[in-house]
């Protein structure tokens, strides 16, 4: 089963669903914002991803740059910003299976299949 880690505020998130429906294949959808990450499921996800979890962070939200920018933070503290701030996650993040990708652009999601 695929699935997309969703916001629905994003374009590039709207943009990830529209293709997934374009393929004519099962998905689940998962918004992040409303149901949200454990601590489980956001290492798993960066293990999938090959991903450190700053790698996954957006710096340009306005929650990163006004309360950890320039911090020196561990992987532990990184994953609670995220955590407690759903918006800083990259999105749309697809998994299948034992890889993901953070479709940005959404043609990544083909390095999946």
């Amino acid at each position: 089963m695929i699935t997309i880690y969703h916001n629905n505020s994003c374009q590039k998130s709207r943009q990830g669903v529209a293709y997934l429906r374009s393929l004519d294949i099962e998905f689940e959808i998962i918004d992040y914002t409303n149901t949200l990450f454990t601590k489980n499921e956001l290492v798993e996800v960066l293990s999938k991803l090959n991903y450190k979890p700053i790698d996954l962070i957006r710096k340009k939200e306005k929650i990163w740059i006004e309360n950890f920018k320039g911090k020196t933070l561990s992987d532990d503290e990184i994953i609670q910003a995220m955590l407690q701030n759903p918006k800083l996650i990259e999105r749309p993040i697809i998994v299948y299976e034992n890889k993901a990708v953070v479709a940005r652009p959404t043609e990544k999601i083909a390095d999946l299949f």
